[in-house]
């Protein structure tokens, strides 16, 4: 895997990058979004559902651990991992990591390490200040160059 260093300066931004994932993230694909509470990786998400044409309003499923999104081009699995650390993560999750025919997203995923599969994209997003991100997307060189 290789790595690509992007600059966001705003949500919308962000969110752009995310549109233009969605057009090209083959369905099984597995994401792995790092970064601090507030870094804008639901932001990331919120412009991948908006690529596959997703309507319903996206949140962080913090609470829920797991939302679907159905009704877009793909399935949508986001999960937030956050409240599972220090837990027996065998909820059932692993039906969904990696799903066959949708999009995985998870946000926190060092919290259930043991579910990852090693080919999964990982993003870490930094928050420089201000609406400025620094994002570092880890992938094959397939995608990465269409992503550049």
């Amino acid at each position: 895997m290789s790595s690509l260093k992007i600059v966001s300066r705003s949500a919308d931004e962000t969110m752009q990058l995310g549109e233009k994932m969605a057009a090209i993230l083959p369905v099984g694909s597995t994401i792995c979004l790092l970064g601090d509470l507030g870094a804008g990786k639901t932001t990331l998400v919120k412009g991948l559902a908006k690529g596959l044409g997703i309507t319903e309003t996206v949140q962080s499923p913090t609470f829920n651990i797991m939302k679907l999104y159905l009704k877009g081009k793909k399935p949508l699995i986001h999960i937030d991992a956050y409240r599972l650390l220090d837990h027996d993560a065998d909820i059932g999750l692993d039906e969904y990591i990696g799903y066959e025919e949708g999009i995985t997203m998870i946000e926190w995923p060092q919290y259930i390490a043991k579910l990852i599969p090693a080919d999964a994209i990982k993003i870490t997003i930094k928050n420089n200040g201000d609406d400025l991100r620094s994002i570092e997307i880890e992938a094959s060189d397939k995608l990465l160059e269409r992503l550049a």
